[in-house]
């Protein structure tokens, strides 16, 4: 029996992860600080740990799984610099101490990994969820693997093919400044002002093909409220004499519109957990009851899908956690004025890390199912955990201190932050990468030692390219940054938030403002539940509050126009595979952008230079060729899904 075992966590497989995790984890933070956004990078260390592996033999699907589950644990992870670089922007940091920053990332990460596997029996093999990128993953791989009949597999890996291409060809045009990457932007309404933007990317319409309608139209109500309705409002009286609509527009949207995103993120994740604690619950019984069967009859006496990682061990792991993270705290705390109160400092801090990483891990999770691990706002649950924890040493130690306690405060709940964050960050990927193993047939407790492994190779990559881009750029807002700072607008609210908590300029009337509509969307969703079979997931308008519609507008096309196909296929005489074939076209979309841009991220990297790709300066058409050629793009990709289901139903 043992034989029949296929070959899963190899030593090539942890290597070629490894080398992966190096390249994709450079891009991610460079992308991460320079425009706030990062991409999931497991689809694409899928696509290329199958055209590494086939020159060996013996490869197998469950072996590029786990090549792609290291390369996307570490690559996700890189999110950590959404929360890092604000203390050097605070000023407490000059750069990155290595082994202190390589210390934080990997406890954080390794936290995320351990809640991540009770979490998997409630949020992956017991639920519905889509995850999209999961999903897109395992076909990936099916497709590579020749699962299924020869002449489906054909076509299956000709869809992924065409829609890589495809995706890639348009940002290609854009950095070349043929086309633009955005359309719209801000305009006056009433004696105030909105914006409307989207960005013209072909992964987000895959990824809205992905994660359905209900999602995108949840997505889209959150729009209206924030920039139809709040936005208007809060511009209302008048652009400050020289001062840029667009300017203005985007400020208030960043300091406030953002704010009232996260109380409506916040209450949304609150419900989110209590609704998945039932669960929760039942996935930590039956580990222990997997556990008492393993130990009695060996784990070849479990099912496939319940050879976790034991869940003594998962508990132990968690629990002795807390001692290095202790350790961590009361050395960062030295000099301050936590030092002077340590031992109830840090019983607070590290309570508060394991309560909050628990809560957190099942919202990340929750959201990573529901929309992608990519388009998950997961910023916006660095802000609760800010808040979080800005609000304990608050009520630890008052307002009134001098402004360099207050300023080693500030510090410490970053610090603090940075660890929760780990645990978000790989929370938000994690159960994406289970979801793939389990639609391969992999083995959860090796497919979670990769995990492991993945967050210690990040971890030691990510300081030293911190280190470079701090001290070849630099951070806005930051001591000494030049003119060519990179922006980290995360890090940089996240550091604003807890200097506003502990220096008392914090407007909590925004974040209660998005608390209520929060509390309001969560009734219309129930009342909807009940009355027929529809749903307004809350989580999603709490994100299309928060993130730029240069983010959300194209998920909604893309569930849209998902939601018209899925209909088309429904009517075919083999709708299964019509509906398959739009899966892996839609998955080809977010392949092609996503290895787009790892390799334009190298170029800049490379050249120091954003235009580097350029050929004009000021196309004058870029505009009216962009959206043509966006737009023939997706008929193209779409009436290539209907003729190829078609013939394969025919």
């Amino acid at each position: 029996m043992s034989g029949m075992v296929p070959r899963e966590l190899t030593l090539r497989g942890v290597v070629l992860g490894a080398i992966l995790t190096i390249v994709f984890t450079a891009a991610n933070v460079y992308l991460g600080l320079r425009i706030g956004l990062t991409f999931a990078t497991s689809i694409p260390a899928a696509v290329i740990s199958m055209a590494v592996l086939r020159a060996f033999s013996g490869a197998t699907i469950q072996e590029n799984n786990i090549v792609q589950t290291i390369a996307s644990s570490a690559g996700t992870l890189s999110a950590i610099v959404f929360v890092l670089p604000g203390l050097v922007m605070v000023g407490w940091w000059a750069d990155f101490p290595y082994w202190e920053s390589v210390a934080v990332i990997a406890v954080g990460g390794i936290l995320g990994v351990m809640y991540s596997v009770p979490l998997r029996r409630a949020l992956v093999t017991g639920s519905d969820l889509p995850y999209p990128e999961g999903v897109a993953a395992a076909e990936v791989l099916k497709v590579g693997a020749g699962v299924g009949g020869a002449e489906e597999n054909r076509k299956g890996l000709a869809a992924v093919t065409a829609g890589g291409l495809l995706a890639a060809l348009y940002p290609l045009l854009a950095k070349m400044k043929l086309a633009v990457e955005e359309v719209g932007g801000a305009f006056k309404v009433g004696t105030g002002g909105s914006m409307l933007t989207g960005g013209l990317s072909l992964a987000l319409v895959g990824v809205g093909h992905l994660v359905g309608l209900a999602v995108g139209i949840a997505m889209l109500v959150g729009i209206v409220i924030s920039f139809g309705i709040l936005l208007p409002q809060l511009t209302a009286g008048g652009i400050p004499a020289g001062t840029e609509l667009s300017e203005f527009v985007g400020t208030v949207f960043r300091q406030k519109i953002r704010f009232i995103g996260a109380g409506t993120i916040g209450v949304a994740a609150i419900w989110t957990l209590l609704r998945v604690i039932g669960p929760i619950v039942k996935g930590v019984t039956a580990a222990i009851a997997a556990n008492r069967a393993r130990s009695g009859a060996g784990m070849g006496s479990l099912d496939l899908t319940e050879r976790d990682i034991p869940i003594g061990i998962v508990g132990g792991t968690i629990l002795a956690a807390m001692i290095p993270i202790a350790l961590l705290l009361a050395d960062f705390a030295t000099g301050g004025p936590v030092a002077a109160a340590l031992g109830l400092s840090l019983i607070t801090s590290v309570v508060y890390v394991l309560v909050a990483g628990i809560i957190i891990a099942s919202v990340c999770g929750y959201m990573a199912g529901l929309i992608g691990a990519s388009n998950s706002p997961i910023s916006g649950v660095g802000i609760l955990a800010a808040l979080g924890i800005s609000l304990l040493l608050l009520g630890l130690f008052g307002r009134g201190l001098g402004e360099d306690d207050t300023k080693a405060l500030v510090a410490f709940a970053l610090f603090v932050t940075a660890i929760v964050f780990g645990v978000a960050t790989i929370s938000n990927d994690n159960l994406q990468d289970l979801k793939t193993g389990q639609l391969v047939g992999a083995t959860p407790w090796r497919q979670q030692v990769a995990l492991v492994l993945g967050v210690l190779f990040g971890a030691l990559v990510i300081p030293p390219i911190l280190d470079l881009l701090n001290s070849t750029f630099g951070f806005q807002g930051a001591p000494g940054a030049g003119e060519n700072a990179l922006s980290a607008p995360q890090a940089s609210l996240i550091s604003a938030i807890a200097q506003g908590v502990l220096g008392g300029n914090l407007d909590w009337n925004l974040v209660g403002l998005g608390a209520a509509i929060g509390v309001g969307v969560i009734f219309v969703d129930e009342i909807l539940k009940r009355t027929g079979n529809r749903s307004l997931p809350p989580l999603a308008v709490g994100m299309g509050m928060y993130l730029p519609t240069s983010v959300t507008a194209m998920v909604i096309v893309g569930a849209v126009l998902g939601h018209l196909y899925n209909g088309w296929a429904a009517r075919q005489s083999a709708p299964e595979f019509a509906e398959r074939m739009g899966v892996l076209t839609a998955t080809g979309l977010i392949v092609g952008d996503s290895l787009f841009n790892i390799a334009y991220a190298a170029i800049v990297a490379a050249t120091d230079n954003p235009d580097a790709l350029a050929v004009v300066e000021d196309f004058p058409g870029a505009l009216p060729f962009g959206v043509i050629a966006f737009g023939s793009i997706i008929a193209y990709a779409y009436w290539r899904m209907r003729r190829d289901s078609a013939v394969g139903s025919a």
